[in-house]
């Protein structure tokens, strides 16, 4: 049987909280180290999921990605890096908890550049602005958001990589909820409300992904969790 709203609404925010304390004990024992190859701690921080909370399942495939790595979207696979002294670094990862997805996604900053600094802090700002501009439109669409979330990366000097800026989440796999591939996503292309139920009679639960990018400088940043809870 299925759950019932507030349920799933309570089980999502738990797989997010799991998600933040693997994020947080990510930082704690210093997984994202210069000399280190994006794939080695990528491997790490799925064994560390594991140890953590016994998760083995990610819903989407893991990525850690370094300098000019970070400029690439979701869907293409550069090949492994080592991480600089220098660095910037972010980690996107899916993992599923008691059959709920997470898809929580950080930046790390390794030295003191300034500009990959104000880049991994001008991230949440993004997020918390586009997240503003949802709760405070109770008609958007995913063209509307993506559109917000592009000109909020632009007032603060960056570019918005990708194609989309999130996407459904849910029960796994959430990418069964709609038959429409483009209404699944915040893309130009989804006319579509945002607030509204699935084909099960679901209330639909969004992801809110942030990637910021700097194509002279050849970096970029990550950042995302639930918008809609």
């Amino acid at each position: 049987m299925a759950d019932d709203e507030p349920t799933r609404a309570a089980r999502l925010l738990d797989a997010q909280a799991k998600a933040a304390l693997l994020f947080a004990e990510i930082e704690e024992r210093g997984l994202v180290a210069p000399g280190e190859g994006e794939r080695a701690v990528s491997d790490r921080i799925r064994d560390l999921a594991n140890e953590m909370f016994g998760t083995t399942r990610h819903w989407h495939k893991r990525i850690v990605r370094s300098g000019p790595n970070t400029l690439k979207p979701y869907q293409e696979n550069p090949p492994d890096r080592v991480i600089g002294a220098d660095d910037i670094v972010f980690a996107d990862f899916g993992p599923i908890f008691e059959e709920y997805e997470a898809d929580f996604g950080r930046t790390f900053v390794l030295g003191d550049d300034p500009v990959k600094h104000r880049l991994r802090d001008d991230l949440p700002k993004v997020f918390t602005a586009g997240r503003s501009f949802f709760e405070n439109t109770p008609d958007i669409t995913g063209e509307r958001l993506y559109a917000e979330v592009v000109r909020l990366a632009e007032k603060e000097g960056w570019e918005l990589g990708g194609w989309h800026a999130g996407h459904l989440v849910g029960e796994f796999p959430h990418d069964t909820i709609e038959g429409a591939h483009v209404e699944s996503y915040v893309t130009p292309e989804n006319v579509t409300p945002m607030r509204r139920t699935d084909k099960a009679g679901r209330a639909c639960h969004w992801i809110l992904e942030i990637h910021l990018i700097d194509e002279e400088r050849q970096f970029g940043g990550f950042y995302e969790e639930l918008l809609t809870l």
